[in-house]
């Protein structure tokens, strides 16, 4: 899902190119993690194969529905409300439950295989994009933190509604700078669910677990990612949503009606791109 997303703001293209290759770029971000074996690489390839023909199939034409209706709001002249970006942000997370679904099964037999030496070497992974978070978000001068965030965000708006001029910039970085947004708040969540993960799978490997263990084990991971088991995560988390929601709904409401129609033309080509993905082999 975030291979998807992401390519999406690479443009018209990129996308069919970035899909076809992503079975090895997913093999690859994962054998980071894990550094298989010759017996699981084979095995994780298979898997990623299947599901990648899957998605494809039955996932992709609905991504691309989604991206039609979307054209139609952004041609609409009514203001955008928070309400309304919110209820988008809903049917995009609504649209991982099947990839979870699909996915669960083949991951559980192959997180019973890792031996504890690569659940080590993923420890020591995850040290590493910890690293590289503080770097990318957690800069010292709070000036130059606040300057890469909004640099993000901007670039994130051109990367759909073409160049911006200063005064949507300024609008931009008022917006970040007021934002609830703790970047060491997120990372703490996410070192403790780097800490729930290899707890999980130390205990599938020494419990000795079947697959149907393994899978409510996974499945109850995912649960805590989608829901944070943590109460003030969560409410944090709650005001964030809602934050985003009211900048996102500012955001395009700011924007000209040619930049409206330069997004609109975005999501016409990735729209294209996913309906002629979905019948490709």
């Amino acid at each position: 899902m975030l291979l998807l997303f992401t390519t999406l703001l690479s443009g018209c293209g990129a996308l069919r190119l970035a899909y076809g290759q992503a079975p090895d770029l997913v093999y690859w971000w994962l054998d980071g993690h894990a550094d298989f074996t010759d017996p699981q690489s084979e095995r994780v390839r298979a898997d990623l194969g299947r599901f990648f023909d899957w998605h494809r199939r039955t996932q992709l034409p609905d991504y691309a529905g989604l991206l039609s209706r979307a054209q139609a709001q952004l041609r609409s002249p009514e203001p955008v409300t928070p309400e309304g970006v919110c209820r988008w942000s809903d049917e995009i997370a609504a649209r991982i439950q099947p990839m979870v679904d699909q996915a669960l099964p083949m991951a559980a037999e192959s997180v019973l295989q890792l031996a504890p030496w690569q659940l080590k070497h993923m420890a020591h992974k995850f040290d590493k994009v910890n690293a590289k978070f503080r770097d990318d978000y957690l800069q010292p001068d709070p000036a130059e933190r606040l300057e890469a965030a909004v640099e993000r965000t901007v670039d994130r708006t051109e990367s759909l509604y073409g160049d911006i001029d200063d005064a949507q910039r300024e609008r931009i970085a008022r917006l970040v700078a007021a934002s609830p947004f703790d970047p060491a708040v997120w990372l703490a969540e996410r070192q403790q669910r780097q800490q729930d993960l290899l707890a999980t799978l130390r205990t599938l490997k020494a419990r000795q677990a079947t697959v149907g263990e393994a899978q409510a084990a996974l499945r109850a991971l995912v649960a805590h990612v989608q829901r944070s088991p943590r109460e003030a995560y969560r409410e944090y988390d709650t005001r964030l949503r809602s934050y985003n929601c009211m900048v996102g709904a500012q955001v395009h409401n700011a924007m000209t009606p040619a930049q409206r129609q330069r997004a609109v033309e975005r999501l016409k080509g990735w729209e294209d791109d996913l309906r002629a993905l979905s019948t490709s082999r």
